[in-house]
């Protein structure tokens, strides 16, 4: 998610405009967006935001989608009120900035969330999805919260820990080709560490030619080359939720 020449490219993309279907709710100690799916069918999807916040309408509207296919979902402010990240901060000071808000540290507002969604959304089966410093955040839950169906982690990436790879929930890691900050070898070492330690299904797409944050950073009416791609990801995505939620 991060290196010292340019710590996270999430800026590579467009900012939706976007009103979202949701609403604003309170959680314990913080804040999140939610949207209930027109089906009650007893399911929630966690979305878990990038480095620029809960309030991203990019967050919001694949949050939406993800409710529209019939799952209860909730973007969570997992930055607990402190400033998100802004397209025109200083990058030499994001290493300090990210500090205070580590991505696997996060345990107090998952259980907060977890327990709303099944007081009072009554979801008996959940899901989390997140997106690059949120795709960090579902790799580390997918280690520790057995009761998680399933998970998604979208171009987020744990390379500095041996204690990453037994994962407890069937997990779908996507990556982009081209990400500036995940190379290949380090989702080529991820594919062999997961192929010696992990006992729970798993899948790793990489999309050819994609660039970080192509998932939810890149607008509808992107190039034609790249919006195949963009479909696929997200097609896979539900599916994995479908599969396993």
């Amino acid at each position: 998610m991060a290196n010292e020449a340019h710590p996270c490219p999430c800026d590579i993309g467009h900012r939706i405009e976007y009103g979202g279907l949701g609403r604003e709710v309170q959680v314990e100690h913080t804040k999140a967006y939610l949207t209930e799916s027109p089906v009650d069918a007893g399911k929630a999807v966690i979305v878990i935001q990038d480095i620029f916040g809960w309030q991203l309408s990019n967050t919001r509207y694949m949050a939406d989608m993800i409710a529209g296919n019939g799952y209860t979902t909730i973007v969570p402010d997992f930055f607990v009120g402190q400033e998100p990240w802004h397209p025109s901060g200083d990058w030499s000071t994001f290493p300090e900035w990210l500090k205070t808000r580590d991505a696997r540290r996060i345990d107090k507002e998952v259980d907060a969330v977890l327990k709303y969604l099944k007081q009072r959304c009554h979801a008996k089966k959940i899901g989390v999805v997140g997106f690059c410093w949120g795709g960090v955040a579902v790799h580390h839950m997918m280690t520790k919260y057995p009761e998680f169906r399933a998970g998604v982690s979208i171009y987020g990436i744990i390379k500095d820990s041996e204690d990453v790879y037994k994962l407890k929930n069937p997990t779908l890691f996507i990556f982009a080709e081209n990400d500036a900050v995940i190379p290949l070898e380090q989702v080529s070492l991820l594919t062999q560490k997961l192929k010696e330690n992990c006992k729970v299904e798993y899948q790793i797409k990489t999309f050819s030619g994609q660039t970080h944050g192509f998932v939810h950073r890149k607008r509808e009416d992107c190039s034609p080359e790249d919006k195949p791609y963009i479909d696929e990801a997200r097609r896979s995505l539900l599916e994995w939720l479908n599969k396993y939620v």
